[in-house]
């Protein structure tokens, strides 16, 4: 049986039909302002002869006429650089308007604008609602025009466990423009809330493949910064595609244990890194041990068995690998 659904394919975007404004403007002025220089010496003359059917019809064409300029002066829309209109007719999406200038479309065509998130308005003591609408009036005006411009999303801090199950803290800022404005408006409610909401989770689900830190050789947050974020990119442009955005850059900018385990682990990373700095030692000092030997044995100077050379081994071992200064002593006596 087939399965029924009420998906839509997403709104694909289209440049919008528009003209220069310049001439619309001038028009719409004239439209205002002719019919009144010209229908009141006319409604004069006809009044003045008693004919009062051409002084209304006089009348009724100038009220027409300067009716329709408001409509022409509807239809002008200004863009500053990196801004879009994206316009509805009655409901229908018909086009994006790109680009600066100065610009007339379909009087009766509507700015979209994404939806706001929902949230409690609280005016100030003192503050009239007068005032209120006011500000929601141009918010509103300014949201209506879609800006272009690369923007930053920088969301707060994370506390998530890594591979080990650590818990960490990482924060990640993430650079982001709208490439398809038509998707932006109509396939998500508010594409700035849900770029940030699938930043956050995309952080989460590739933070948590990989330790905090890890040998040479293997990939960890710590040592692998590039490519862990390289990753974190790509699983966000995956989520935000549907919604027209291109992420074109995504960086961590904070990475460290969380409180409650960084004094724990701060000491385990100096413990490591003392046993390798040990480890370097014991290395360098067996192979000075062995060249010591080598040189004496081949110059010979003194012919030592194996228990002085095992004894010599053990002092220069000691004085090589020692944490301080060592007190030699000197023995006058014979050589055994």
């Amino acid at each position: 049986m087939t399965q029924l659904t009420n998906q839509r394919p997403a709104v694909e975007e289209c440049t919008a039909k528009a003209i220069a404004g310049m001439p619309m403007l001038l028009l719409g002025i004239l439209m205002m302002l002719g019919p009144v220089g010209v229908a009141v010496p006319l409604g004069i003359r006809f009044h003045g002869e008693g004919n009062i059917f051409l002084m209304t019809v006089v009348i009724v064409a100038a009220s027409v006429v300067h009716v329709l300029s408001y409509f022409v002066l509807a239809g002008l829309r200004v863009l500053q650089p990196n801004e879009a209109f994206v316009l509805t007719l009655f409901g229908r999406y018909v086009g994006t308007l790109r680009g600066p200038g100065f610009f007339f479309v379909n009087p009766f065509s509507v700015a979209a604008a994404p939806q706001a998130s929902s949230t409690t308005a609280v005016t100030a003591e003192g503050k009239s609602v007068e005032q209120s609408f006011t500000e929601k009036s141009l918010a509103d005006a300014k949201r209506k025009r879609l800006s272009l411009k690369v923007r930053t999303l920088n969301n707060q801090k994370m506390k998530i466990n890594d591979e080990m199950g650590n818990p960490i803290e990482i924060g990640i800022v993430v650079m982001w423009q709208v490439v398809n404005t038509a998707k932006a408006i109509f396939s998500v409610d508010d594409y700035e809330s849900y770029i940030s909401i699938q930043s956050d989770a995309a952080l989460r689900n590739v933070v948590r493949l990989y330790p905090y830190d890890a040998p040479e050789g293997k990939m960890s947050l710590k040592g692998s910064s590039q490519e862990v974020a390289d990753e974190i990119q790509a699983a966000i442009q995956e989520k935000v595609h549907v919604a027209g955005v291109e992420i074109l850059e995504a960086r961590i900018t904070h990475l460290a244990y969380a409180p409650e385990i960084a004094a724990a682990m701060l000491q385990r990373q100096q413990a490591s890194a003392v046993v390798d700095a040990r480890s370097l030692i014991v290395k360098g000092a067996v192979g000075m041990v062995r060249e010591a030997l080598d040189q004496l044995n081949e110059e010979g100077i003194v012919e030592l068995d194996e228990e002085r050379k095992a004894a010599m081994v053990s002092n220069l071992l000691v004085v090589l690998c020692a944490n301080r200064d060592t007190q030699p002593i000197v023995n006058s006596g014979s050589l055994y």
